[in-house]
């Protein structure tokens, strides 16, 4: 039985024209070139209530559901917390995103001919950036090192966060 494909698109930046969403056509062409197709997506603001209710039933669907945007580190970004609530599960620091961030963190100061400090207020909060879901497995970021994650949330159903 072939799985159920589907996306969740996150923000009002997509929502209100600001930026132009291209991950529902990559998406689509990434599973178009292994023969499967898109089922349907759910295009979502940055409202934590209607965030959690979509992941809520998305994640019961038993899909494998492809989320983009709202895991960064600014105020508008809810998607980890709400996946979190809406998956009934509690939100821990993960401890290999811990580390690709904080070498990000450290190259990042190098370019810029500083010091890394890993105590200064604005490197501790970057590390929320790696705060996902108990049980989350990191996805690998080729692009900025700063992962995405990914829960099981049913036998069959899968859900991956990456950024927007």
């Amino acid at each position: 039985m072939k799985p159920t494909f589907s996306a969740l698109i996150i923000g009002d930046e997509i929502l209100s024209g600001k930026r132009e969403d291209k991950h529902l056509s990559k998406l689509i062409a990434i599973l178009a070139d292994r023969g499967l197709s898109l089922a349907y997506a759910n295009y979502v603001g940055d409202d934590p209530d209607r965030i959690t209710a979509t992941i809520a039933g998305m994640a019961a669907s038993g899909d494998v559901v492809f989320s983009f945007g709202g895991i960064g580190a600014t105020p508008d970004d809810y998607t980890r917390q709400c996946a979190a609530k809406a998956l009934g599960r509690a939100l821990v620091l993960h401890p290999e995103a811990k580390v690709l961030i904080e070498q990000r963190m450290a190259e990042t100061a190098i370019e810029r001919g500083e010091i890394y400090d890993p105590q200064n207020p604005d490197n501790i909060h970057r590390l929320n950036m790696g705060v996902f879901p108990t049980d989350a497995a990191i996805i690998p970021n080729s692009y900025n090192r700063i992962p995405g994650f990914s829960v099981q949330t049913t036998s069959s159903g899968h859900m991956y966060f990456v950024p927007g």
